[in-house]
Parts: C-alpha cells; sequence; structure tokens
C-alpha cells in the first residue's frame, strides 16, 4: 500500500509544448486536495469533467480543462491519481504548474517517480518497468511488439511461475531435512523435487537460448558502409535514407568521422554507419578517421563494401574484414558503364566467394531497390521471427545464474546431501525474484529509472 506520509507529486505528462492538449498528472495522498484547490471540486471516479482551472490564490482562472480522478489504490501509482487535460500552451502550463508548486505538500516529481511508485506499490514488476522504457523508446514495428509484451508480462509472469515451482520444489527438499524423523515423511522427497528442477531448468534454458535475438531487435542491427575514398558510400547511405544526412564531394576523404543514421528498414531497427575512406595517408587527422572506420566496421553487424565499378577489376581486392564480419560488396556507378560492361560485370565476381555481391547506382538508383529487399530481408533473418522472453543483458544475466543454480541440484542428484540442495534451490529461486525486482534490487533501480522522462 502507498505510504500515506510521502510528498505528492505533479508534472507534465505530454509532449513539450507548444501542443493541442497537455496532460498534467498528480499523484500522492494530496492529489485530491490538489484538484480541489485548482478545478474546485472532484469529479466522479474515472470520468472526465470539464472545470475552470482557477489559480488557488488569485482565484483568476488559467484555462477551462477536462479533470479526471483516479482514487488510489485502484490506479496506475495505486496512489490518489489527479490529471488535467488544459490546452497546450507553454503558458497555460507554466501557469498551472506554478500553482501546483505553491499548495503545500506538493513538489515537481523526478524522472520516473510516476513509474517508480507504480513498481514500489506492486502495480508492475521490474521487467514491465523496462518494458514501459523500451515501448517509449521503440521506433520500429518489430520494436514496439516486443515491448508491449514485456509491459503486459511476457517475461514477468513466466519468471514468477518457475519461483513458485522452485519454492515447491525446496519446500519438498526442505520437508525431509526438518521432518526426517517422522514415520508419516516418505523417504524419497528429494526424487520429485529434482523431477521439478530438471523441467525448470529446460525452460530456462530455452529461453536462453533466444536472448541474442530480444537484445538485438533492442539495439537494432548495425550496418558499417566501408571501403576506398570516393567510391560513393556517403551517396549510398544518402540514398538508404532518403536524404541528405551525409556530405557528398568528388574530393576522397570527404568524411573524417563515422556518420551514424538511424532507419526503419520494413520494421526493424537498423543504424547505419557510414565510414571513412580507407587508405593510407600521411594526413594524422585522416588516419584517425581510417582507424574508427575499421574499428566500427569491424564491430558490425553487417559490412557493406563499397568499390567503384568504373575501376575495373578489382584484381582481387577484398575488404581488410573478410572473414570477420559477415560482408556484402556493393559495386557502384554501374550507371556510368555501358550496357555490355554491366551485363559483363553481372557475371563476374573477383572478390572472395562468400561475399555477396551487388550491382547498383547509388546516385540513380539503379538497382538499388532489389539491395534494400534484400538487406530488409537480411534484418528479418537477423532477429528472427520468434518472439523473445528476454530483451536486456539483465535479465539474461538473471536467468544464467539461476540454470547455474539448478545445475548443481542436479549434480547432487538423488543421493545429494539435502543441505546443498536447499542452498542451491533458495539461490535459484532469489535469482528470478531479483529479475522481478521482488529482492535485492535497489542497487539497479536508480540506473533503470534515470532514462524516464519526466512525468512518466
Amino acid at each position: 500500500m502507498p505510504d500515506p506520509i510521502r510528498d505528492t507529486i505533479f508534472a507534465l505528462s505530454s509532449g513539450r509544448p507548444p501542443a493541442a492538449i497537455a496532460v498534467v498528472r498528480i499523484s500522492g495522498p494530496r492529489a485530491g486536495d490538489a484538484l480541489t484547490a485548482l478545478a474546485g471540486r472532484l469529479p466522479e471516479p474515472r470520468k472526465a469533467k470539464l472545470a475552470r482551472v482557477r489559480d488557488p490564490v488569485s482565484g483568476e482562472v488559467i484555462d477551462e480543462a477536462l479533470a479526471l480522478w483516479f482514487p488510489g489504490p485502484d490506479s496506475e501509482t495505486a496512489e490518489d491519481i489527479a490529471e488535467l487535460q488544459l490546452h497546450g500552451g507553454r503558458a497555460v502550463i507554466a501557469a498551472v504548474l506554478s500553482a501546483l508548486g505553491r499548495i503545500e505538500g506538493l513538489r515537481p516529481a523526478e524522472a520516473g517517480e510516476f513509474t517508480r511508485r507504480a513498481f514500489e506499490n506492486g502495480r508492475l514488476d521490474l521487467t514491465a518497468v523496462e518494458g514501459l522504457a523500451d515501448l517509449i523508446g521503440a521506433e520500429t514495428e518489430a520494436q514496439r511488439r516486443q515491448a508491449y509484451r514485456q509491459l503486459k508480462g511476457l517475461l514477468g509472469k513466466r519468471a514468477e511461475t518457475w519461483r513458485a515451482r522452485m519454492i515447491e520444489a525446496l519446500a519438498l527438499v526442505e520437508a525431509r531435512i526438518d521432518f526426517s524423523d517422522e514415520a508419516d515423511v516418505p523417504e524419497d522427497l528429494i526424487g520429485p523435487a529434482l523431477k521439478v528442477v530438471q523441467g525448470l531448468r529446460d525452460e530456462i534454458a530455452e529461453a536462453l537460448a533466444g536472448a541474442a535475438r530480444g537484445e538485438r531487435l533492442r539495439d537494432g542491427l548495425v550496418v558499417a558502409i566501408a571501403g576506398p575514398p570516393n567510391v560513393g558510400k556517403s551517396t549510398l547511405l544518402n540514398r538508404i535514407a532518403r536524404r541528405e544526412a551525409a556530405i557528398v564531394s568528388p574530393m576522397p576523404g570527404t568524411t573524417r568521422d563515422v556518420i551514424e543514421v538511424h532507419l526503419d528498414l520494413d520494421g526493424y531497427p537498423v543504424t547505419l554507419l557510414d565510414t571513412a575512406g580507407i587508405r593510407d595517408s600521411d594526413d594524422p587527422v585522416e588516419q584517425e578517421g581510417v582507424r574508427r572506420a575499421q574499428q566500427r566496421a569491424s564491430e558490425a553487424d553487417l559490412v557493406l563494401w563499397v568499390h567503384d565499378a568504373t575501376d575495373g577489376p578489382a584484381q582481387g581486392e577484398t575488404s581488410p574484414f573478410s572473414g570477420a564480419v559477415t560482408k556484402w560488396v556493393v559495386r557502384n556507378k554501374i550507371d556510368l558503364l555501358t550496357s555490355e560492361k554491366r551485363d559483363e560485370l553481372s557475371k563476374r565476381n573477383e572478390f572472395d566467394l562468400s561475399s555477396i555481391v551487388f550491382n547498383l547506382s547509388a546516385t540513380t538508383g539503379l538497382g538499388v531497390a532489389e539491395f534494400l529487399a534484400q538487406l530488409a530481408g537480411y534484418a528479418k533473418t537477423y532477429f528472427g521471427v520468434a518472439s523473445s522472453l528476454l530483451t536486456r543483458e539483465r535479465h539474461r544475466k538473471a536467468l544464467n545464474s539461476a540454470q547455474t543454480a539448478l545445475d548443481r541440484v542436479l549434480a547432487e542428484g538423488p543421493s545429494g546431501r539435502e543441505d546443498i540442495v536447499a542452498e542451491e534451490l533458495r539461490l535459484a529461486a532469489h535469482s528470478l525474484g531479483r529479475l522481478t525486482g521482488q529482492v535485492d534490487v535497489e542497487d539497479i533501480l536508480d540506473a533503470i529509472f534515470r532514462d524516464f522522462c519526466i512525468g512518466k
């Protein structure tokens, strides 16, 4: 239940003004008093009511707004919540927030404080909180779907089911320890406990096997565009991004640092990196650009090695990332070739045979549609079509810890020491408790909630 002596908080919970509508939320024991002071009276719970919002000191009308009242514990934070839906002008918002700030017992909310109170009051577990953060930050349809599943308990409910089964197995083992001298206690209680543990261990291992998909979807597919200078890397980036994201110049060495562009590619998140042309240079600035280009490309999920088709056969040239990362070769500027040269080019692969080769023109768009279709297909395959339970490194570490403890239980076997089995089951249950936030998570709460915006 909410702490009755805690502060009442308020904040603008909608987007940056000016806007058509601005939503101001108030949560805490004095939320009802605050709404009464500004709107005159409390509306019927969970029903919007038109109200004149007045400055409680001067009595001046600030705005006409919709007022809503959500008495706790049946609210998002499990506390009393009031909400004003105002006109979204800066002056209106500033006047309302100023008026609230003059009411005793009220203070502006900190980042993520509404959600933190929902967590502390049992309305959300920690995995749902993380899902909410991901939903707010989702930029693509695939990220939105994954975040919504997490918010609605895809992982949290499963983890609590696993934890309950672990506790049942623990109860069997502890019954044998505590009542070993009782005649009516069966001799073999560890056997049924181990059967439960084996099932749990297999389910957790299955979830861990798909962990990389969820984490990758949160971070996005990283695609580096690399190659020698003046082969059209920046032009290709602009063509894919459909905007002038990078400077294009006929002078080699224009790109000195890594340029990042975030894209929604058929619903999947992709980060494109435009890198400096890779060549030997005496210029220390260009040398640093080449070093950064090589580093970022070697860390990418996919490298597009761009080659100027007008330079003729590459004479066995391959990118410096062969064998290290997935690489596609892009022969650019084919619009400058005759049709006969293009036909000849399509039949030739002078690069290493493991590379997929595309012939296109980033300037005219020739061949780009086919290339983008292949890139979208690669992204779909990369992320996988099945949903993942785990979306963060924290989830993976917690389940790894639980699985390791269960492996130690199974290693003890039916003839193992019951006290060791019991302790390992307690450790496994504790790991799942940390996953959902039920036990010992103060050390990670600040890190999670500081990424939320004010008013959420």
